[in-house]
């Protein structure tokens, strides 16, 4: 395997996807739409700043972090579509064995179109830049900030285009493997959230609560309350826990309750997504920032998993390009 030999697959796959225009009106429906969001999110954010009287300086943070899971929800209706009949439908179309008999070995043609395709949702990722500065500009976004959650997106990006891909050299035909790549975008996001609650029920134990001294009751009561850091990580592996748990803490401020200095998470949909994340692991649940912030992380786990499923995807496309092929799927052609 050469990295040349990468380039020369990847090179021919944004070939063929440049002669087809729709991606040129792909890439303008996306401006269009992260436009017209970013704009409708500052108008409204705008309004509630008038209304409340919330801090300028601290506007950029539900601007940013609504925008950039906005573009992560984007991103994940995109992505399978840019991998998914990468390798079934070229060989619907009979060029895949035309690269096959060439001296490309089969991780070259699996990494050079895995490569073709992250790089077109890195493209997508990168239109989005503009906005995303328009967010920090607008105050309470540190540069650090914003640089670790764009990485995050463009990590998840490519590990849903390594998995598209695996399901379309899995799959013989394209369609069906378009189809299981969308339900597996599915079954990470909204389907682990789904089994997380239908967890918690089997989680059930029972607590005695005791009043703190000076309540003026004395009074001890037992109830049954779920054990979510039995099934916290059931919800690892979600692309919006793992980002919001990875984005580092918000600048902060004198909260005049307490009298000190904490971060600003009141406005923040990243912050609150990280710390909902860990407050499953913290028995038990506490509402204070600074016990819920020293907890556990749970993004290590989700990201590490998410990225082994990505390489084991790999490992499946250049397992399925080897050649000679000993046995083919019914009704699938060399040529």
């Amino acid at each position: 395997m050469t990295l040349s030999g990468i380039k020369i697959v990847a090179a021919q796959e944004f070939r063929v996807r440049l002669r087809t225009g729709r991606w040129r009106w792909l890439l303008i429906a996306w401006v269009a739409v992260i436009a017209a969001f970013s704009g409708l999110l500052r108008y409204g954010l705008g309004l509630t700043r008038s209304s409340s009287g919330v801090a300028m300086a601290n506007l950029g943070l539900p601007m940013f972090g609504g925008l950039m899971l906005f573009v992560l929800g984007l991103a994940l209706l995109v992505a399978p579509a840019l991998a998914a009949q990468s390798i079934n439908g070229d060989r619907e179309r009979g060029t895949l064995a035309t690269v096959q008999v060439t001296p490309l070995t089969a991780w070259e043609i699996a990494l050079g179109k895995f490569a073709a395709s992250w790089t077109t949702g890195l493209v997508f990722l990168a239109l989005t830049l503009p906005f995303a500065l328009w967010a920090v500009l607008e105050g309470g976004v540190g540069l650090l900030r914003a640089l670790v959650v764009i990485a995050v997106v463009a990590l998840l990006i490519g590990v849903i285009c390594a998995l598209a891909q695996g399901l379309s050299a899995l799959f013989a035909r394209g369609i069906t493997s378009t189809l299981m790549s969308y339900l597996l975008v599915f079954a990470m996001t909204i389907g682990t959230m789904i089994v997380f609650v239908l967890a918690l029920p089997l989680t059930m134990a029972e607590k005695t609560y005791t009043p703190p001294p000076g309540s003026g009751t004395t009074e001890t009561y037992t109830y049954e309350a779920p054990q979510t850091q039995r099934v916290w990580w059931l919800l690892a592996p979600n692309p919006f826990v793992i980002l919001g748990d990875a984005t580092p803490a918000p600048p902060t401020q004198l909260n005049p309750r307490t009298g000190r200095e904490e971060p600003v998470v009141s406005m923040d949909p990243l912050s609150a997504i990280g710390l909902g994340a860990r407050s499953a692991r913290v028995d038990p649940q506490s509402s204070d920032y600074e016990e819920l912030a020293a907890a556990p992380a749970v993004w290590p786990y989700g990201l590490g998993f998410n990225v082994l499923l990505g390489a084991g995807a790999l490992w499946l496309s250049a397992q399925r390009l080897r050649t000679p092929v000993r046995q083919l799927s019914r009704g699938v052609r060399i040529a």
